[in-house]
């Protein structure tokens, strides 16, 4: 069952966690909801292929040492269907763990035990690669809407109506990045682009200086919306 703590977003990304340890998997299931994710637990392999069959997921969660099925046979079953982003676990260091991991087509490699702030990046990391929905086949939109706004990806050009809104450089990054996550949250260390951490301090006032240029009261934004404590999100139409 979807494990939903809080009100999320009908798109916000979709995590499959599969492991066989319910306490792991509950630790798990809990932070990633609290940072935005819509997670669905799996104890099995076998629970876990039930539910690719009738549910799309934006990126897995897999333990590689399960009773039964191996996470390792799993994922070479559902790589013959489907290049939805895989980030692995294990209990062992073995470095050729990770090498048959990263052969079978796995996107990353974390060992137990890990900080789950360093999971949330890396499956931010895998998802910005595949781009939203790749895995499942779905195609990037040109344009997208939010209010009276049109911004197209490729011109990098923000209209109102007939209005060219004037953008910098980086409020172009930043909505490539927002965009393209189609509702989702982008992490701070995300938008600062090139510089990384060093200038996550300078995103939240780039945002704002953004928020006036497309918020009627950008001290309650409705389009570009804070989440706490991880980044930002554009509601988009």
């Amino acid at each position: 069952m979807p494990a939903s703590r809080k009100e999320l977003p009908d798109n916000a990304p979709h995590i499959l966690v599969v492991d066989d340890d319910r306490r792991l998997r509950d630790l798990l299931s809990k932070f990633l909801t609290e940072n935005g994710f819509r997670v669905t637990v799996a104890a099995s392999a076998a629970e876990a292929r039930s539910m690719c069959g009738h549910l799309v997921f934006d990126a897995l969660v897999l333990d590689v040492m399960m009773p039964g099925e191996n996470g390792f046979d799993f994922a070479r079953w559902l790589r013959t269907r489907s290049q939805v982003p895989i980030l692995m676990l294990t209990a062992r260091a073995d470095s050729q763990d990770r090498v048959t991991g990263l052969e079978i087509g796995a996107d990353d490699y974390l060992p137990k035990p890990f900080e789950p702030r360093e999971l949330v990046l890396r499956l931010g990391n895998i998802m910005r690669r595949a781009g939203p929905g790749e895995g499942e086949g779905a195609t990037l939109p040109e344009t997208i809407r939010f209010g009276a706004f049109v911004y197209r990806f490729d011109r990098g050009e923000l209209r109102r109506g007939e209005e060219l809104i004037r953008l910098t450089e980086r409020e172009r990054e930043m909505l490539n990045l927002l965009g393209r996550r189609l509702g989702g949250h982008v992490h701070r260390e995300e938008l600062a682009g090139a510089g990384g951490a060093a200038n996550e301090r300078t995103v939240d006032v780039q945002i704002n200086r953004l928020r006036r240029k497309i918020e009627s009261d950008p001290a309650n934004p409705v389009f570009l919306q804070t989440v706490r404590g991880i980044g930002y999100r554009l509601i988009v139409e």
